[in-house]
């Protein structure tokens, strides 16, 4: 192998690693926020609270009137959730704008797991909520494609 290869081969094996580091780094941040996700439902407040709100919301479907409704008496609970949970939009003064893609990926499969209470899936749901937090076109194919290319 002549020089010229062999210095172009090392340096397509530093970039691999290196590309490889930087989504391991991703992954243990996203292993790390798994397993705190929503750990603030399991104490007080929000502990009683959302056993109360779980029970108001139980077949209503995501985003009538009567599903905004039943969170009229949860105000202070929810509140509480958003302020102590980051992937939530609520959380940030500039909603999704203010999300870094860790915070995104960890609220697309919330959305997800949120959804199958109901429908089952998300794409029957999703223009609600990208109307919801005023999502622009090109981010909403980004969650669209992202939806369908995990069979969500």
């Amino acid at each position: 192998m002549s020089d010229e290869k062999l210095a172009s081969l090392l340096d397509t094996v530093v970039h691999i690693a290196a590309v490889q580091g930087f989504m391991l780094k991703i992954i243990c941040i996203l292993q790390a926020r798994m397993i705190d996700h929503d750990t603030s439902k399991l104490q007080e407040p929000e502990l009683s609270g959302y056993a109360g709100l779980s029970q108001a919301l139980k077949g209503l479907a995501y985003g009538s009137s009567e599903h905004r409704a039943a969170f009229t008496p949860f105000k202070e609970i929810i509140k509480h959730h958003y302020e102590n949970n980051d992937h939530h939009p609520e959380h940030f003064g500039n909603g999704i704008a203010d999300m870094d893609i860790i915070q995104f990926v960890e609220m697309l499969c919330d959305w997800k797991a949120a959804s199958t209470r109901n429908s089952g899936s998300l794409g029957d749901t999703i223009d609600k909520s990208i109307e919801r937090f005023g999502i622009d076109t090109q981010m909403a194919a980004v969650i669209k494609n992202t939806i369908r290319n995990l069979g969500w």
